[in-house]
Protein backbone atom coordinates (compact mmCIF):
# COMPACT_ATOMS: atom_id res chain seq x y z
CA UNK A 1 0.00 0.00 0.00
CA UNK A 2 1.78 3.41 -0.98
CA UNK A 3 2.01 5.81 1.67
CA UNK A 4 0.33 8.92 2.02
CA UNK A 5 1.99 12.34 0.83
CA UNK A 6 2.96 14.44 3.24
CA UNK A 7 0.83 17.81 2.91
CA UNK A 8 3.19 20.92 2.35
CA UNK A 9 3.05 22.22 5.68
CA UNK A 10 4.61 19.35 7.00
CA UNK A 11 6.83 19.58 4.19
CA UNK A 12 8.35 23.33 4.76
CA UNK A 13 8.43 23.55 8.45
CA UNK A 14 11.38 23.03 10.19
CA UNK A 15 10.58 20.06 12.57
CA UNK A 16 13.18 19.64 15.09
CA UNK A 17 14.50 16.02 15.60
CA UNK A 18 13.11 14.71 18.84
CA UNK A 19 16.33 13.54 21.28
CA UNK A 20 15.15 10.56 23.20
CA UNK A 21 17.83 10.44 25.48
CA UNK A 22 16.25 13.62 26.86
CA UNK A 23 14.57 12.87 30.39
CA UNK A 24 12.26 15.59 29.51
CA UNK A 25 9.08 13.53 27.93
CA UNK A 26 8.82 13.10 24.17
CA UNK A 27 5.66 14.71 24.27
CA UNK A 28 6.80 17.91 26.09
CA UNK A 29 9.69 17.51 23.42
CA UNK A 30 6.83 18.29 20.75
CA UNK A 31 4.38 20.56 22.79
CA UNK A 32 7.68 23.08 22.98
CA UNK A 33 8.61 22.21 19.21
CA UNK A 34 5.33 22.98 17.68
CA UNK A 35 5.14 26.07 19.93
CA UNK A 36 8.23 27.44 19.30
CA UNK A 37 7.13 27.25 15.66
CA UNK A 38 4.28 29.55 16.60
CA UNK A 39 5.62 31.91 18.53
CA UNK A 40 8.78 32.32 15.71
CA UNK A 41 5.43 32.66 12.90
CA UNK A 42 7.13 29.51 11.14
CA UNK A 43 3.28 28.36 11.45
CA UNK A 44 1.01 31.36 11.05
CA UNK A 45 -2.40 32.03 13.12
CA UNK A 46 -4.94 30.68 11.56
CA UNK A 47 -2.89 27.91 9.83
CA UNK A 48 -3.59 24.24 10.04
CA UNK A 49 -1.18 22.14 12.07
CA UNK A 50 -0.13 19.08 9.45
CA UNK A 51 -2.55 16.16 10.28
CA UNK A 52 -1.95 13.29 13.36
CA UNK A 53 -0.91 10.96 10.76
CA UNK A 54 1.54 13.55 9.55
CA UNK A 55 3.32 13.90 13.06
CA UNK A 56 3.29 10.69 14.04
CA UNK A 57 5.32 10.22 10.74
CA UNK A 58 7.52 13.38 11.05
CA UNK A 59 8.73 12.56 14.73
CA UNK A 60 8.28 8.85 15.06
CA UNK A 61 6.00 8.26 18.21
CA UNK A 62 2.59 7.15 19.11
CA UNK A 63 -0.90 9.15 18.05
CA UNK A 64 -0.97 9.13 22.35
CA UNK A 65 2.13 10.80 22.02
CA UNK A 66 1.02 13.44 19.60
CA UNK A 67 -2.26 13.96 20.84
CA UNK A 68 -1.20 14.51 24.34
CA UNK A 69 1.28 17.16 23.21
CA UNK A 70 -2.29 18.86 21.01
CA UNK A 71 -3.57 18.14 23.81
CA UNK A 72 -1.93 20.74 26.13
CA UNK A 73 -1.31 23.31 23.21
CA UNK A 74 -5.60 23.40 22.76
CA UNK A 75 -6.17 23.69 26.91
CA UNK A 76 -2.96 26.82 26.80
CA UNK A 77 -4.80 28.55 23.69
CA UNK A 78 -2.22 28.15 21.39
CA UNK A 79 -4.24 25.75 19.43
CA UNK A 80 -7.81 25.25 18.09
CA UNK A 81 -9.29 22.11 17.47
CA UNK A 82 -12.11 21.42 14.44
CA UNK A 83 -13.32 18.14 15.09
CA UNK A 84 -13.40 16.74 11.38
CA UNK A 85 -10.85 19.29 10.29
CA UNK A 86 -7.97 19.38 12.32
CA UNK A 87 -5.89 21.49 14.45
CA UNK A 88 -5.53 25.36 13.92
CA UNK A 89 -3.00 27.65 15.26
CA UNK A 90 -4.92 30.20 17.47
CA UNK A 91 -5.50 33.90 16.40
CA UNK A 92 -3.71 36.46 18.33
CA UNK A 93 -6.91 37.23 21.30
CA UNK A 94 -8.22 40.50 21.19
CA UNK A 95 -8.40 42.36 24.68
CA UNK A 96 -11.41 41.91 26.18
CA UNK A 97 -12.81 45.82 26.33
CA UNK A 98 -13.61 46.31 29.91
CA UNK A 99 -17.26 47.36 30.70
CA UNK A 100 -19.02 45.94 33.84
CA UNK A 101 -22.28 46.76 32.48
CA UNK A 102 -21.96 44.17 29.50
CA UNK A 103 -21.92 40.35 30.14
CA UNK A 104 -19.10 37.86 29.86
CA UNK A 105 -21.54 36.10 27.48
CA UNK A 106 -22.48 39.08 25.17
CA UNK A 107 -19.02 40.68 25.32
CA UNK A 108 -17.56 36.95 24.22
CA UNK A 109 -20.30 36.87 21.07
CA UNK A 110 -19.69 40.54 20.14
CA UNK A 111 -16.11 38.90 19.31
CA UNK A 112 -17.41 36.28 17.50
CA UNK A 113 -16.37 33.58 20.28
CA UNK A 114 -18.62 30.64 21.86
CA UNK A 115 -19.15 31.37 26.02
CA UNK A 116 -19.12 28.53 27.48
CA UNK A 117 -19.84 28.04 31.72
CA UNK A 118 -19.30 25.21 34.20
CA UNK A 119 -20.85 25.18 37.40
CA UNK A 120 -18.16 25.19 40.50
CA UNK A 121 -20.48 25.32 43.29
CA UNK A 122 -24.49 27.18 43.66
CA UNK A 123 -25.55 27.77 47.36
CA UNK A 124 -27.09 30.52 49.67
CA UNK A 125 -24.10 31.22 52.31
CA UNK A 126 -23.62 33.82 55.17
CA UNK A 127 -21.87 36.12 53.53
CA UNK A 128 -18.35 37.60 54.97
CA UNK A 129 -18.43 41.40 55.83
CA UNK A 130 -16.70 42.93 52.58
CA UNK A 131 -19.82 41.51 50.86
CA UNK A 132 -22.83 42.42 52.60
CA UNK A 133 -21.21 46.10 53.31
CA UNK A 134 -20.90 46.19 49.44
CA UNK A 135 -24.36 44.80 48.57
CA UNK A 136 -25.97 47.59 51.86
CA UNK A 137 -27.25 43.93 53.86
CA UNK A 138 -26.93 43.47 57.62
CA UNK A 139 -23.52 42.26 58.64
CA UNK A 140 -24.20 38.05 58.45
CA UNK A 141 -27.14 38.24 56.33
CA UNK A 142 -27.34 35.41 53.89
CA UNK A 143 -26.53 35.58 49.82
CA UNK A 144 -27.13 33.85 46.70
CA UNK A 145 -23.83 32.47 45.75
CA UNK A 146 -22.40 31.34 42.43
CA UNK A 147 -19.04 30.10 41.71
CA UNK A 148 -18.50 28.58 38.02
CA UNK A 149 -15.85 28.48 35.46
CA UNK A 150 -15.98 30.55 32.17
CA UNK A 151 -14.62 28.88 28.79
CA UNK A 152 -14.60 30.96 25.25
CA UNK A 153 -14.51 28.37 22.59
CA UNK A 154 -13.84 25.53 25.14
CA UNK A 155 -10.83 27.07 26.69
CA UNK A 156 -11.06 28.08 30.23
CA UNK A 157 -10.18 31.98 30.96
CA UNK A 158 -11.74 32.93 33.90
CA UNK A 159 -13.31 31.66 37.61
CA UNK A 160 -16.29 33.87 38.46
CA UNK A 161 -17.62 34.37 41.95
CA UNK A 162 -21.18 36.08 42.07
CA UNK A 163 -22.86 37.38 44.94
CA UNK A 164 -26.61 38.56 45.13
CA UNK A 165 -29.63 39.72 47.73
CA UNK A 166 -31.61 36.56 48.27
CA UNK A 167 -34.45 38.51 48.18
CA UNK A 168 -34.46 40.27 44.77
CA UNK A 169 -33.76 37.06 42.95
CA UNK A 170 -35.60 34.08 44.41
CA UNK A 171 -35.17 30.92 43.27
CA UNK A 172 -32.05 31.71 40.77
CA UNK A 173 -30.33 28.83 42.06
CA UNK A 174 -32.85 26.49 41.17
CA UNK A 175 -31.82 27.02 37.51
CA UNK A 176 -29.77 24.42 35.91
CA UNK A 177 -26.35 26.54 36.11
CA UNK A 178 -24.70 23.07 35.79
CA UNK A 179 -25.00 23.01 31.57
CA UNK A 180 -23.93 25.15 28.82
CA UNK A 181 -24.16 28.65 28.90
CA UNK A 182 -26.68 30.58 31.12
CA UNK A 183 -25.98 34.45 31.64
CA UNK A 184 -26.55 35.34 35.00
CA UNK A 185 -26.90 39.09 33.37
CA UNK A 186 -30.11 38.00 30.87
CA UNK A 187 -31.41 35.86 33.88
CA UNK A 188 -31.32 39.09 35.72
CA UNK A 189 -33.12 41.03 33.12
CA UNK A 190 -35.84 38.12 32.04
CA UNK A 191 -37.05 37.02 35.38
CA UNK A 192 -36.13 39.85 38.04
CA UNK A 193 -36.69 43.11 35.99
CA UNK A 194 -33.03 44.07 37.44
CA UNK A 195 -30.79 46.44 34.66
CA UNK A 196 -27.64 47.18 35.63
CA UNK A 197 -27.26 51.27 34.98
CA UNK A 198 -23.84 51.63 36.92
CA UNK A 199 -21.14 49.97 37.77
CA UNK A 200 -17.51 49.92 40.10
CA UNK A 201 -14.29 48.12 39.37
CA UNK A 202 -11.44 47.52 41.07
CA UNK A 203 -8.37 46.14 39.06
CA UNK A 204 -5.32 43.78 40.67
CA UNK A 205 -3.64 41.33 40.38
CA UNK A 206 -1.69 38.14 42.48
CA UNK A 207 -0.55 34.77 41.56
CA UNK A 208 -2.91 32.20 41.58
CA UNK A 209 -3.53 29.64 44.37
CA UNK A 210 -3.63 25.56 43.35
CA UNK A 211 -7.35 25.74 42.84
CA UNK A 212 -6.58 28.39 40.02
CA UNK A 213 -3.62 27.18 38.52
CA UNK A 214 -5.43 24.13 37.90
CA UNK A 215 -9.03 25.30 36.58
CA UNK A 216 -6.91 27.96 34.33
CA UNK A 217 -4.44 25.51 33.35
CA UNK A 218 -1.74 28.62 34.39
CA UNK A 219 1.81 28.20 32.65
CA UNK A 220 4.74 28.00 35.63
CA UNK A 221 5.15 31.83 36.82
CA UNK A 222 2.14 32.91 35.81
CA UNK A 223 -0.05 35.44 37.30
CA UNK A 224 -3.91 36.55 37.18
CA UNK A 225 -5.94 39.13 36.87
CA UNK A 226 -8.40 39.94 39.46
CA UNK A 227 -11.92 42.05 38.93
CA UNK A 228 -13.91 42.93 41.61
CA UNK A 229 -16.75 44.42 40.26
CA UNK A 230 -20.53 45.61 41.94
CA UNK A 231 -23.50 46.59 39.59
CA UNK A 232 -25.91 49.20 40.48
CA UNK A 233 -29.77 49.71 39.23
CA UNK A 234 -31.35 52.45 38.49
CA UNK A 235 -32.30 53.27 42.11
CA UNK A 236 -28.92 53.03 42.86
CA UNK A 237 -29.04 49.61 45.24
CA UNK A 238 -26.43 47.17 44.49
CA UNK A 239 -27.76 44.18 42.12
CA UNK A 240 -24.73 41.92 42.60
CA UNK A 241 -21.14 41.65 43.41
CA UNK A 242 -18.68 39.76 41.28
CA UNK A 243 -15.16 38.69 41.61
CA UNK A 244 -13.59 37.43 38.68
CA UNK A 245 -10.04 35.43 38.20
CA UNK A 246 -8.98 35.89 34.83
CA UNK A 247 -6.01 34.19 32.52
CA UNK A 248 -3.46 37.23 31.93
CA UNK A 249 -3.01 35.84 27.86
CA UNK A 250 -6.28 34.20 27.29
CA UNK A 251 -8.12 37.35 28.48
CA UNK A 252 -6.40 39.80 28.59
CA UNK A 253 -8.27 43.47 29.42
CA UNK A 254 -8.56 46.68 27.71
CA UNK A 255 -9.76 49.94 29.25
CA UNK A 256 -11.36 52.49 26.35
CA UNK A 257 -10.53 56.02 27.52
CA UNK A 258 -12.07 59.00 25.51
CA UNK A 259 -15.38 60.05 23.93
Amino acid sequence: MPTRPASAAARLIEWKPLDRDDQKPLYRQIKDNILELIKTAAIAAGAKLPSERELIAKYDVSRITIRQALVELVQEGHLQSQPGKGFYVAQKQEPLELHSLTSFTAGARSRGMEPGSQLLDSKIIAAPAEITRALGLPEGSEVAFLKRLRTLDGVPVAIQYDWLPPSTCPGLLDLDWSTGNRSLYAELAERYHLHPASGQTTISARLPDAEERRLLILERASAVLILDQVQFGSDGRPINVSTSIHHPKRHPLSIHQGA
